[in-house]
């Protein structure tokens, strides 16, 4: 519940066509100021405003990402009004319609950059990952999590050049590896066979887009996929489909820092994901988070910390 003046000033801040059409975009996931310049086809300085003037009424929330800031709708009173009033548009207004078709191009131009990335650093994918990060104890901490069970049935979205599926080789009876990029599928296949795991296989798909008709995964492992979408929560999300009751999801993805050339060189979308912004993109997914254990980088001057993340069913913990 939220008092007299709170939902005054939301409505005041809602009532302008920018500032609603905003609202209406970031309740389909969250976006930088970068993006959001881009779809309105406002200059930057005039979505600042309407975006500062937005989250003074709380309606969204800021995160500032290095050079970038990323917003979202807020979770109080004030964005629940947000979202009533979002509910309520016109979804044939031709406005509103513009806005999503340059929201898919957005998007389209985005995957194509990483796409593009990834088929140049296919080759040397396993070498690139190690590159200043503590990834031995981190795939300990992995095989530690999973210690004594055998899952039904693994997903691996993002899977990449398959590490994960020979990771934990001896801990599911089905896997699959999911993934945007052929050479990188190709190289998994490749892998796995050389390897003689034959009880998993890989498959082309985007993982933002999962088919969640089938959602009985034990486990879900995302490892070093979040910090190349604009929106993890909405990833997270959309892995929560595929995900049966009482299973689990393990996430490795990098501690916010702020080293921009990431966003330059190698096709970074998010400099880090913090422990708030872990758990509401948990809370929203109906998960929480049941463990996070962090590993500072091997390389002080320039490596990362690493976190670990293991979301449960929130209902496991009623």
């Amino acid at each position: 519940m939220a008092d007299a003046a709170t939902l005054v000033g939301a409505l005041r801040a809602a009532g302008e066509t920018t500032r609603l059409r905003l609202l209406a975009l970031l309740a389909d996931g969250e976006h930088s100021v970068k993006d959001l310049t881009e779809i309105l086809d406002q200059s930057q300085p005039r979505v600042s405003r309407h975006l500062k003037l937005l989250a003074d009424a709380g309606l969204v929330t800021r995160n500032a990402e290095g050079a970038w800031a990323y917003y979202r709708l807020a979770d109080d009173a004030a964005a629940d009004l947000g979202r009533w009033l979002v509910a309520r548009l016109d979804a044939d207004d031709q406005e509103r319609a513009g806005d999503r078709q340059r929201l898919d191009a957005v998007r389209n131009a985005q995957q194509a950059q990483a796409a593009a990335y990834f088929a140049k650093v296919a080759g040397r994918w396993d070498e690139f990952r190690r590159l200043h990060v503590p990834e031995a104890a981190v795939e300990a901490a992995i095989l530690e999590a999973v210690e004594g069970r055998e899952v039904d049935l693994l997903i691996d979205l993002g899977t990449g050049t398959g590490r994960m599926l020979e990771l934990l080789r001896d801990h599911y009876r089905r896997a699959i590896g999911l993934d945007a990029s052929r050479e990188m599928i190709a190289i998994a296949r490749a892998k796995l066979t050389a390897a003689n795991i034959g009880h998993a296989q890989v498959r082309l798909g985007d993982i933002a887009d999962l088919d969640g008709n089938g959602a009985e995964a034990d486990l879900i492992v995302i490892h070093q996929v979040l910090h190349y979408f604009d929106d993890p929560g909405r990833a997270i999300a959309q892995a929560r489909r595929a995900l049966r009751p009482g299973g689990e999801m393990l996430i490795v993805d990098f501690a916010p820092h702020d080293h921009e050339f990431l966003r330059t060189e190698h096709a970074h979308r998010r400099l880090g994901l913090s422990e708030g912004q872990m758990a509401g993109w948990a809370r929203s997914a109906g998960l929480r988070v049941a463990h996070l254990t962090s590993f500072p980088p091997t390389n002080t001057a320039e490596g990362l910390t690493v976190c670990l993340w293991r979301l449960e069913d929130e209902q496991d913990s009623r």
